[in-house]
């Protein structure tokens, strides 16, 4: 996937063979762990959504890549808030390399699989090979799908934002889970909707951007 500073995306990946990626509650809030552990270190989440099988991130980036031994720092101590204990030291790198988002989010999906595997009892792929990478900032992007089985056609700025931001929290209202997004508990949008005080979106942002 190619990022570049200040580009806002929409990133989507789903279960190899759209097989399920996420089993129990428990597994939901696991990943949204990561998300944060491996995610914020280059930028703001503006909208996510997880599924059954699949996911979605509207985000921002800010550094397409940052040194290995801060990122490793902000890796740590997010697992050691998941795991409630202290953060005593952080394993050290060597100081010149670098690592970019690319390779955070493939950290990231292997992480992940590994304790799905595990918890199932399984081997091999969970998600497929590959994230995805739409830019929000081409006028000729197109989403996945649209309402009534339509393509849109999104234009660059707040218009896309918006189109974007809807697509991603409505997704489990066109899958007949909820009848409403905020009804969703494993989206941002009962964050927006002042139901729940998250703080993996940085809703202030994302509400500047969709004025």
């Amino acid at each position: 996937m190619h990022f570049y500073p200040k580009g806002i995306f929409h990133i989507f990946n789903q279960g190899n063979n759209r097989q399920r990626i996420f089993f129990t509650d428990e597994n939901y809030r696991f990943f949204l762990w990561k998300m944060r552990a491996y995610l914020l270190p280059f930028g703001d989440l503006i909208a996510w959504c997880l599924m059954p099988n699949h996911f979605h991130w509207l985000f921002r980036v800010s550094d397409v890549e940052i040194p290995r031994q801060q990122w490793k720092i902000h890796v740590e101590q997010v697992e050691a808030l998941r795991k409630r204990r202290p953060c005593v030291g952080v394993t050290r790198v060597h100081a010149d390399t670098k690592i970019d988002l690319n390779e955070s989010i493939g950290i990231l999906q292997r992480s992940y699989t590994r304790a799905i595997n595990r918890q199932e009892n399984r081997t091999g792929s969970l998600f497929r090979e590959k994230c995805k990478a739409e830019d929000g900032w081409n006028p000729g992007f197109y989403s996945i799908s649209g309402r009534g089985g339509k393509l849109f056609k999104f234009c660059s700025g707040s218009d896309y934002l918006a189109a974007c931001f809807d697509y991603i929290h409505q997704n489990p209202v066109k899958a007949g889970f909820v009848t409403c997004p905020e009804n969703w508990p494993w989206s941002s949008a009962r964050d927006y909707a002042g139901l729940r005080k998250g703080t993996l979106c940085n809703l202030e942002l994302g509400m500047e951007l969709l004025k």
